[in-house]
């Protein structure tokens, strides 16, 4: 996982390496990763051209030691006083690159950064100034940048809200600091790899079977969809249980489907899931007040971790009602709400630190909760955080949060935690969306994709 630092935690990390390297030490380091970076963007030094918009803080420190660098390899520099700068750069003859060194991470306030002109890159030093560092909020009107240049360890930020638009390409230069403190982390394609268990030479298929307890009349496509997931992404067996009447058709596929009971169906569903490793409740059940009892004692009960999605969320009701219903089985819950969802069960709506909610609501009902986004935020209840920012809005159809509730199943019951098993099938429901078409994704594609992606991740 990359590990990512919040604004507070970076301040700690600057403050303890001045006990072991100096503060001018840091700034040169980081400048010149700026000019580095600055000399691959614009093709090299010979002929080049740089304004520098530099700020009174480290991050101006950092760009103008980046001038400085880039003037001895032969480029050009100006460099501009943030609190002076003009309205407009001038278009000047051969201007190739604006470097942003105005503000850092812990610019508080508006910032309006000057207008750049037609077809010059930009580069930001650290974060786009006027962008906060955790929440990705812009603040005025930032410069959108090519490419930024932070330092140790990647931002929270860079990751969400405004930051991934006015970021552009970002790249983590080593400056010799020690992020080892941060409890949150990045998603990247290797981890799948390296923490999704394959299966072993002997592997049977109740060794990673899934139970689905999904649907109901009208509403049998969520559970064939969630049930489809999980089998791509490596269950062996789905048995799925939809509550319905005796003569109502049962969705078709691989899945062994049975139906139960319309209402009081919770005994029949943990009957059914004896022999499974994980579970997944609540896509299409409806929000009948049997069916929050019915919810409600199969997690009283479970014989292995739940995924509760969809029409199971709002069968947790609410605030001290939700912590109830949660009872003795929190510890291997994973929730996984949109933002109403998410509204209804912490009683406010996440806001723009998306992260610090998202790890609130975790502690407070004592699961794993991932919070769906263009970045998704899966929070575990000791306050780690891992992101998935494989998302794109491809997944903006309906059903899609179907499938990733199977495919988190299934990765719970391959052998991973609650924490990594939903983390690492957010990311994998994202990167498995990009195989597909930029317009007109089905919810239905998905499954299919999931087994793709995983298949190519093994082989790469």
């Amino acid at each position: 996982m990359k590990p990512v630092v919040t604004v507070e935690e970076m301040r700690a990390i600057d403050t303890d390496a001045l006990a072991y390297v100096d503060e001018q030490t840091l700034v040169e380091r980081a400048g010149t990763a700026v000019a580095t970076w600055a000399l691959r963007l614009m093709g090299g030094a010979y002929g080049r051209r740089v304004v520098v918009v530099a700020g009174k803080g480290n991050n101006g420190a950092d760009g103008r030691v980046a001038a400085a660098r880039l003037a001895a390899r032969g480029v050009r520099v100006s460099v501009i006083e943030a609190h002076d700068a003009p309205d407009r750069l001038a278009p000047r003859q051969g201007v190739d690159l604006v470097i942003d060194a105005a503000f850092g991470t812990g610019f508080r306030g508006e910032y309006r950064a000057p207008a750049v002109p037609a077809g010059v890159r930009v580069l930001a030093v650290d974060i786009p100034s006027g962008v906060d560092g955790d929440t990705g909020a812009a603040c005025g009107e930032p410069l959108r940048a090519d490419l930024t240049v932070t330092f140790a360890a990647l931002k929270p930020g860079l990751l969400q809200g405004d930051g991934p638009l006015l970021a552009g390409r970002v790249v983590v230069a080593d400056i010799g600091l020690d992020v080892g403190r941060s409890r949150i982390g990045l998603v990247e394609d290797e981890d799948v790899v390296g923490l999704l268990p394959p299966r072993p030479r002997s592997a049977h298929k109740w060794q990673s079977a899934v139970a689905v307890v999904a649907g109901s009349p009208g509403m049998t496509g969520a559970a064939e969809l969630c049930a489809h997931g999980a089998y791509r992404a490596g269950a062996g067996m789905v048995r799925l249980g939809v509550p319905s009447t005796p003569d109502a058709p049962l969705p078709g596929g691989e899945a062994v489907s049975t139906a139960l009971p319309p209402t009081g169906w919770s005994e029949d569903a943990l009957a059914m899931a004896v022999r499974c490793r994980a579970i997944v409740v609540g896509p299409g059940l409806g929000r009948a007040e049997t069916t929050t009892a019915d919810v409600r004692a199969l997690l009283a009960s479970a014989p292995a971790p739940v995924v509760v999605d969809a029409d199971g969320l709002f069968a947790l009701g609410t605030g001290d009602a939700a912590v109830a219903a949660l009872g003795a089985a929190r510890a291997r819950v994973v929730l996984t709400p949109h933002d109403g969802e998410f509204t209804r069960l912490a009683g406010e709506e996440p806001g723009a630190d998306r992260i610090g909610a998202t790890r609130a609501l975790s502690a407070r009902l004592g699961v794993v909760v991932l919070l769906k986004g263009p970045t998704t935020v899966v929070a575990g209840p000791d306050g780690r955080v891992l992101l998935a920012a494989a998302g794109s809005p491809r997944l903006a159809t309906a059903g899609t949060g179907d499938v990733l509730a199977g495919v988190i199943a299934a990765f719970v019951a391959r052998g991973l935690e609650p924490l990594e098993a939903a983390a690492l099938g957010a990311h994998v429901h994202g990167a498995a969306a990009a195989l597909g078409p930029p317009e007109g994704l089905l919810a239905g594609d998905l499954g299919d994709l999931v087994a793709r992606w995983l298949s190519g991740a093994r082989r790469g």
